[in-house]
């Protein structure tokens, strides 16, 4: 009760506009993309609007708030630690090949990266499977469909049993959620991957039974099996996640991470990393947009905490999708963040609860971690992996749905199997 009268004092010194920016933040990095695109594209640029916008809010913390702030930069070190260490080390590892490209083999195909994404996140197993996957597919001209299931199962949903899997679940083991309790939304992935993955089957097999005769007769000529190359990775992999699942303390288990990156630096040959493509771009983005989101959000998360239980927002299934409606068009990330102190003002409200998790109803931290993981995948930036496996498809002469085009895969599929998890699982 002390530590919540002290937020409740420090929510009382907050105005409403210092909520602003972090809004503002979040709606730039939604439209600048699609608006100026040379302009977003660079780096330099993105930290600029990043630094300018979040300004504002880290003076006001500094001089009001201290230990507030001080709290928010470790958090954002253990998680752009976390992200950077599975981004580097899984762009040491390269798998080539081109199997058949038949709808079984593909269904299968991304079924294995959903479960890859659990071990290491969802970033690091599109960026180790899409350029074999598009490969196994270059014979066949029907394939726009491909790059949109890749993102839906391993760059969103396959990615909900572990915090290793996406970002939001990560925040969530920083606020105190054991790291094997993710394993109790098993039942919802399977339900949910199992419905997708059936969906893509038929809609593959389709495609497949138009394909011409010479293309298939080529796609089974041309068939080499996977290799991969610079295995020694998997152990620096293996030892983020013993270092993460054995809740090593801070600041261990970042200097475990950090020194699991640098061996696979060490052992890892250039060549590799130019076949692989690998650079820092990526990584780079997240750590410069994600610093001012940490910032600009202080002020947004201490009021939701004190205040956030009289917005009327109480079920399961109105967190499932509020989560998960903002995840679609605003990165999921800071969107669960927020619905996490949300909820905590709810379960403070509600009293007596029959199970709570880092001060959080369990129902409610269900249908939030399966809102911000899940609906990710509803457009093309919900999540960070979404627009590299465009790009990465777009490199390679796949023809991609653009933005609506995207969204229209999205209504056609994601949407009734939602609202079929809904139905099932959070009323």
């Amino acid at each position: 009760m002390e530590k919540y009268g002290e937020i409740m004092a420090v929510s009382e010194s907050i105005p409403i506009y210092a909520c602003f920016p972090f809004i503002l933040l979040l709606l730039l990095i939604a439209i600048l993309p699609l608006a100026l695109p040379k302009i977003w594209e660079r780096n330099r640029n993105k930290a600029i609007i990043s630094a300018l916008v979040s300004l504002p809010i880290l003076v006001f913390m500094i001089v009001h708030f201290p230990g507030e702030l001080t709290l928010t930069v470790r958090d954002y070190f253990s998680f752009i630690i976390l992200l950077a260490s599975l981004f580097i080390i899984s762009g040491g590892i390269l798998v080539e090949g081109d199997l058949r490209a038949t709808p079984a083999v593909n269904t299968f195909f991304l079924f294995i990266g959903g479960i890859m994404a659990n071990l290491i996140g969802t970033t690091g197993a599109s960026m180790l499977l899409i350029r074999p996957f598009l490969k196994t597919n270059s014979e066949r001209r029907l394939t726009s469909h491909i790059p949109v299931f890749f993102i839906f199962i391993v760059s969103n949903i396959g990615g909900c049993l572990t915090p290793l899997g996406d970002p939001p679940l990560f925040l969530g083991y920083l606020k105190g959620v054991p790291f094997t309790w993710t394993f109790r939304l098993f039942p919802i992935w399977l339900t949910t991957m199992g419905i997708v993955l059936a969906v893509f089957y038929i809609w593959d097999t389709l495609c497949y039974r138009k394909e011409n005769i010479g293309d298939i007769q080529h796609d089974m000529a041309d068939i080499s099996p996977l290799k991969i190359s610079g295995k020694i990775n998997l152990l620096f992999l293996m030892g983020i996640v013993l270092a993460v699942s054995f809740q090593t303390p801070a600041p261990y288990r970042e200097l475990i991470m950090i020194l699991m990156t640098l061996l696979s630096l060490r052992f890892t040959g250039q060549e590799i990393h130019r076949r692989n493509r690998f650079t820092y771009h990526p990584i780079s983005e997240v750590a410069i947009l994600f610093a001012g989101i940490f910032i600009t959000v202080v002020p947004l998360l201490i009021l939701l905490q004190v205040k956030g239980a009289t917005l009327g927002l109480t079920q399961p299934w109105q967190f499932f999708w509020y989560a998960g409606g903002l995840s679609t068009f605003l990165d999921n990330a800071p969107t669960y963040l927020a619905f996490f102190s949300l909820a905590e003002a709810v379960t403070k409200s509600a009293g007596a609860v029959a199970s709570t998790v880092a001060g959080v109803d369990v129902n409610l931290l269900r249908a939030i971690s399966c809102g911000a993981v899940f609906m990710g995948a509803n457009s093309y930036i919900g999540n960070g992996p979404n627009f590299m496996v465009r790009s990465i498809a777009e490199e390679q002469k796949v023809k991609v749905p653009h933005f609506f085009g995207y969204m229209g895969y999205s209504l056609l599929i994601l949407v009734p199997t939602f609202l079929l998890i809904t139905f099932v699982f959070f009323l």
